[in-house]
């Protein structure tokens, strides 16, 4: 590995609009991985602010966690200045297409209970439906850990916004069942 895991933030800001209302919303930029690659997750308003927070580290995957307008709005221009592929679960498409239209795709589908690979770690993909068909979370267990209530401590997300001047400390409440369960169990995500 090339150095110690990290997980490095910045806020940009910009506009939400959905059902035909605009909103000034702040988005989180997550960048993790270690000194020498990273995942991005999330690409909401300005490339530049989410390259100052990459540094000189290699982009290995854009992570959209899920496809309103202030989370995907600059993952084609990230992508065109990282070569790194952009990752969206294929529930989402519709929200997808009221961005960036037909003509400009996202380059690799998230499923639940995949892996993402970066600085010797593994996010893994939690399918949670709900903010959006296709919302998804990633949990890195070399970050944090469940306990015995199922309750993520450290979990990283992009749909953590401040929206019209609140901020939300508890990201999703979704069932989910893993492959071992007959029945679901209900999950928390919160902030880092």
């Amino acid at each position: 590995m090339a150095g110690d895991l990290r997980v490095d933030h910045a806020v940009s800001s910009g506009t939400f609009s959905l059902d035909g209302e605009t909103f000034d919303v702040d988005n989180n930029i997550w960048v993790v991985g270690d000194d020498a690659e990273c995942v991005v997750i999330d690409a909401p308003h300005d490339v530049d602010a989410i390259l100052a927070v990459v540094g000189d580290r290699r982009v290995t995957a854009i992570v959209c966690t899920h496809a309103h307008d202030d989370h995907v709005r600059v993952a084609p221009a990230l992508r065109d200045r990282t070569g790194a592929p952009i990752l969206l679960h294929p529930d989402d498409r519709p929200l997808w297409e009221l961005t960036h239209g037909t003509a400009v795709s996202w380059d690799e589908d998230l499923a639940d209970a995949g892996r993402i690979e970066v600085g010797g770690m593994a996010l893994t993909v939690l399918h949670t439906p709900g903010h959006a068909p296709g919302a998804v979370c990633l949990y890195a267990a070399d970050l944090g850990c469940w306990d015995e209530l199922g309750l993520i401590h450290r979990l990283l997300i992009g749909t953590v916004d401040a929206f019209q001047g609140r901020e939300f400390d508890v990201v999703f409440v979704s069932l989910v069942r893993s492959n071992n369960e007959q029945e679901p169990r209900r999950r928390f995500g919160f902030t880092l």
